[in-house]
């Protein structure tokens, strides 16, 4: 699942595909280079982030879902309304990924329901301006699959068939470091809620503070190699999918999983 950002503030590419026109191409490329799908998004989710309005968001990822879709893209939206999810769908996506897995607008799972489409649901406690003060866990892979657990019986009570839903984790969302790590080295225990699993860890900042240079982590644009590993990890262990912002590298190192998994 390749990231396709048309934001001016998300934390790694923030800015650079936030014209139309250039969203569109980094799609095409990302598609090019192996991504099965990929995820437009209109607002940022980074910690610390504020909210958009409606209008904005769809004036934002329409142009560009529409655009790709056309050309033969898988495209899922990347939102949390109800809202941007029907005009996005309507506009030829295929996938609904909401990091907050039906919280922020419950309307959103009717859609979904109605649509009949796939459903990402990611684990989460709350807006992105004040996540981080939400990490709290005891045993964060206990709590976690809890949460997911539960966010299962509403999907399921919204009507959205099971088959048709995917769980991720939600690394960096009202997680530390340490639980992001606690739940890499889990995933099979995320595997018992019998659901695919799509882990995003592309670029984020545990990763920049595990690659520091003494006390500087390091900057986004410099932890590929480090996410291509998490790629090849997760793979192994039977992810669904990686989201992740360059697909080529990811994509080869689940070429090499595969092939030795085939050798194995």
């Amino acid at each position: 699942m390749g990231v396709v950002n048309v934001t001016p503030d998300s934390f790694s590419d923030g800015g650079r595909h936030f014209e139309a026109g250039s969203a569109i191409d980094r799609g095409l490329a990302l598609h090019a280079d192996g991504a099965d799908i990929v995820d437009v998004g209109g607002e940022s989710t980074r910690p610390g982030a504020a909210r958009i309005d409606v209008e904005e968001e769809l004036r934002r990822v329409v142009p560009v879902i529409r655009e790709l879709s056309a050309a033969g893209v898988t495209v899922s939206i990347d939102t949390m309304r109800s809202a941007t999810a029907a005009g996005a769908l309507d506009a030829g996506a295929a996938i609904v990924n909401d990091v907050s897995g039906g919280l922020a607008d419950p309307k959103l799972l009717d859609v979904v329901a109605d649509a009949g489409v796939p459903y990402v649901a990611m684990h989460w406690r709350g807006p992105s301006a004040d996540m981080q003060s939400r990490a709290s866990y005891g045993d964060v892979v206990a709590e976690v699959c809890d949460e997911l657990a539960r966010r299962l019986t509403a999907i399921d009570a919204a009507g959205i068939k099971r088959d048709l839903v995917v769980l991720d984790p939600g690394l960096g969302f009202a997680k530390t470091a340490t639980h992001n790590w606690e739940l890499l080295a889990h995933l099979d225990r995320l595997a018992t809620l019998g659901r695919p699993i799509l882990v995003g860890a592309s670029r984020k900042s545990f990763l920049g503070s595990l690659l520091a240079d003494g006390d500087q982590p390091r900057d986004s644009d410099h932890r590929e190699d480090a996410t291509v590993a998490i790629t090849a990890l997760a793979a192994n262990a039977g992810a669904w999918a990686v989201r992740v912002h360059e697909a080529r590298p990811s994509a080869d190192a689940v070429r090499v999983v595969a092939a030795i998994g085939a050798a194995r």
